[in-house]
């Protein structure tokens, strides 16, 4: 027999989406790369800037300052999530929350790998500053971030809102 997502049911779905995130994710970047030199901001509005900048590290720079290890690290780990990923949406793509949860952060996870394989580096370019952040970060100013980065941090939302029904509900 084969799997529900081979005759197009759940899995199927979910990776057309996954794969949407993707192209976006891509499109974006793509575009950021060919219109900003590196470090280029456009000020969109009072709290809004458009920016191109390089992360060679993990969310919020982590491990950034390595010596290059940590690209093939992150493309692991960004391999193992896409297959842990993938069985669960299917053994459990009929769970809306939770499969909109894990396909989000699939279509992150490969975004950003994409771009640790092309460029060794992940391409970020939406970045928010608020004069409440200045005493987090430098200047007020969120760290740089992308579509797929978007996506993963959506996908972590659900994933606890969908626990946390899930915990209500065995009540």
């Amino acid at each position: 027999m084969a799997p529900r997502g081979a005759q197009g049911g759940p899995l199927g779905r979910w990776l057309l989406i996954a794969l949407a995130i993707v192209v976006i994710d891509q499109a974006s970047k793509w575009w950021i790369v060919h219109h900003y030199a590196y470090d280029q901001v456009r000020v969109i509005t009072s709290f809004f800037n458009i920016t191109r900048h390089h992360n060679k590290g993990a969310a919020f720079s982590i491990l950034a300052g390595e010596s290059g290890w940590q690209r093939w690290f992150f493309v692991g780990l960004a391999a193992a999530a896409v297959g842990f990923i993938t069985w669960l949406l299917l053994k459990h793509g009929s769970q809306k929350m939770f499969g909109w949860a894990l396909t989000l952060i699939l279509g992150g996870a490969v975004g950003n790998v994409i771009d640790r394989l092309i460029h060794g580096y992940v391409v970020d370019f939406l970045q928010f500053h608020w004069d409440f952040l200045r005493g987090i970060w430098w200047q007020g100013n969120f760290p740089t971030f992308n579509i797929a980065d978007s996506a993963i941090t959506l996908g972590a939302i659900l994933l606890i809102l969908d626990e946390l029904r899930r915990v209500r509900s065995s009540r």
